[in-house]
């Protein structure tokens, strides 16, 4: 400790890096002092510390398989370049067979996930996503399935005219394994007025997220920064994650997400910087004393910023992902997926050593042509 300590000589940083070493909570202004240090390599150092403090040179990510069912949503979000309007150029809604059969596309035995998100689609029946979950179960037995935001849920249970704790229930009995994390953006007020108006508060959000978590579901959460919002309220979100994660313990993850604003209509905006992904990051890593992983978004940031990342804090580069759109459509360059062989490359050019795992951090050993998820 007194040799780490010693490297913070003269930092501003010295404080916040003494607490963070004797095992104490940072606090809202610890939270924003990270984000204003000029510090910049002692914050990256800081939250490396912490990363390998937890897992080492470990650096984990999956084989999954990404699946939109439509792309038509009510909500008029300025976030957004993907969704499309009812009779919108562009628009697609896809039956459960046609979704079922777009799983296949990009399936081999390989894939260990499906992440299922879409638009808040107007007209869809509550049958429609308890269908989808037992058709894709049974065609693909031993996938887990992420599926449906805190937001799908709340928008799902107005459909069904139903408690979310119970659609929560049925959802998960008809093949529904976990939650992805999207459509936290950031919770204050004000910023969602800006962004996402119409899209439920970040009360609802952690809401929803706590009933998912109370009813056995676990759910991953993010945090959409680089638009409108400030350091402020950045921190506000991740402490607001924290105290939901000292509650339930339902969080396996946490992604920071960064905002793409091309094709938006906050196009305006500049898009983030390096500078500010890896700060982003490595605050995260240290406020969320209470949350296993951090993951860094290949999509969003690229490949070389996310070998980066993973000595800023992040632990985990989500996935293969394969066919992603919502993020391309904002203007994301970078590939639409990746092969494992590619992404463990990737992982170990950083000098990380790259861990597969499932869904519930098991590591993936292939044996024969065979999965066999054991204990990490």
């Amino acid at each position: 400790m007194k040799e780490i300590l010693s490297t913070f000589r003269g930092s501003d940083l010295a404080p916040i890096a003494e607490k963070v070493l004797s095992g104490g909570r940072l606090s809202f202004a610890d939270g924003v002092a990270l984000f204003a240090t000029r510090d910049f390599l002692g914050l990256g150092r800081l939250a490396n510390h912490v990363r390998e403090a937890r897992h080492g040179n470990a650096a984990f990510y999956n084989v999954n398989r990404y699946l939109n069912p439509t792309n038509i949503c009510w909500v008029d979000c300025a976030l957004c370049a993907w969704a499309k309007k009812v009779n919108e150029p562009g628009g697609y809604e896809l039956a459960i067979d046609e979704c079922v059969a777009e799983a296949g596309k990009g399936y081999s035995e390989a894939v260990t996930e499906f992440h299922v998100v879409g638009g808040l689609h107007p007209t869809w029946p509550f049958d429609y996503y308890t269908g989808l979950m037992r058709a894709l179960k049974e065609k693909f037995p031993g996938v887990h399935i992420k599926a449906w935001t805190m937001v799908e849920l709340d928008w799902i249970a107005q459909i069904g005219r139903m408690p979310v704790a119970d659609v929560i229930l049925r959802l998960k009995d008809a093949g529904m394994d976990s939650c992805p994390g999207g459509g936290a953006e950031i919770f204050a007020r004000r910023v969602r007025d800006v962004i996402c108006k119409n899209k439920i508060s970040g009360e609802r959000w952690l809401e929803v997220a706590r009933e998912c978590h109370r009813l056995g579901v676990r759910t991953n959460a993010t945090m959409l920064y680089g638009h409108v919002e400030t350091p402020e309220e950045r921190v506000d979100h991740l402490l607001s994650l924290r105290e939901l994660q000292d509650e339930t313990g339902g969080i396996p993850g946490v992604i920071p997400l960064a905002f793409h604003p091309e094709n938006t209509p906050l196009a305006h905006l500049p898009p983030s910087t390096g500078q500010l992904d890896l700060r982003v990051i490595a605050v995260s890593r240290l406020l969320l004393d209470n949350v296993d992983h951090i993951k860094a978004y290949w999509i969003q940031i690229g490949t070389k910023l996310a070998q980066i990342a993973l000595f800023f804090g992040a632990d985990d580069l989500v996935g293969t992902v394969v066919d992603e759109t919502i993020t391309h459509a904002a203007g994301a360059t970078t590939a639409s997926g990746m092969t494992r062989t590619d992404f463990e490359r990737m992982i170990r050019e950083s000098g990380r050593e790259p861990f597969e795992r499932d869904s519930e951090y098991r590591r993936v050993v292939r044996s024969g042509g065979r999965l066999e998820p054991v204990p990490a």
